[in-house]
């Protein structure tokens, strides 16, 4: 492994206490870093997030996932990139999805500290060479590239763990049950975060805390 794979806990709460809950939760059993899910948020106060970014002693990422790729968010695309711009530089990344206007991603980009260019497809898994793609586009908007794509059978899962052979800095997992090893084995590919769950899944085949951290000190992360 060419760095240290941190364990990402992601916090889906409604609120920010409920969050607070769970992110002292997390770091108490393992957790590396932190990222909020503000979709996940009944109500989006961008002062009281940033306090609440502010007040965590650890790396965090927010995002503010669009309903088109797995996320809860019921507003405009210029509400949505314009609440995560305002929070993007208390936050160590930003995560926005590659799909989002040119002009909306670029501006959250740019507010961003560093930024995570995302790409999710919950239906299928695109040929290597469509994400290879995919990838080289978001390494040349951001910092980090990430896609999540969904398995239909273990060679799916394969074509995961090709990619990640061939990129850096890019985060790869395949999803669901069937694709749940990823989260381990991409480790073994360099890939710079995995995300693990303590009390509620933000995707499909996530592993506890405990078990991604078992499985990735055994590995020698």
């Amino acid at each position: 492994m060419s760095q240290e794979t941190m364990i990402c806990v992601p916090l889906v709460q409604t609120d920010l206490n409920k969050c607070l809950e769970t992110a002292n939760k997390a770091l108490k059993i393992g957790a590396d870093m932190l990222e909020l899910r503000m979709d996940a948020l009944n109500y989006l106060d961008s002062d009281k997030i940033v306090d609440f970014l502010d007040d965590l002693s650890v790396k965090t990422i927010v995002t503010n996932r669009t309903a088109q790729e797995g996320g809860l968010f019921k507003g405009s695309e210029v509400e949505r990139t314009d609440i995560l711009k305002d929070v993007a530089g208390h936050a160590d990344y930003v995560d926005i999805e590659l799909i989002t206007d040119e002009n909306l991603r670029s501006k959250v980009i740019s507010a961003a500290n560093s930024s995570i260019v995302s790409y999710h497809n919950f239906k299928q898994t695109p040929s290597v060479e469509k994400l290879l793609e995919i990838i080289k586009e978001e390494h040349n908007l951001g910092d980090l590239a990430k896609f999540a794509v969904m398995p239909v059978s273990m060679g799916d899962t394969l074509k995961v763990l090709e990619v990640l052979s061939r990129v850096e800095n890019t985060i790869g997992i395949s999803m669901g049950d069937m694709g749940s090893y990823t989260r381990i084995t991409a480790a073994l590919f360099g890939s710079p975060i995995t995300f693990a769950s303590l009390d509620e899944k933000s995707a499909p085949g996530q592993l506890s805390i405990e078990l991604t951290r078992l499985f990735l000190d055994k590995l020698g992360r």
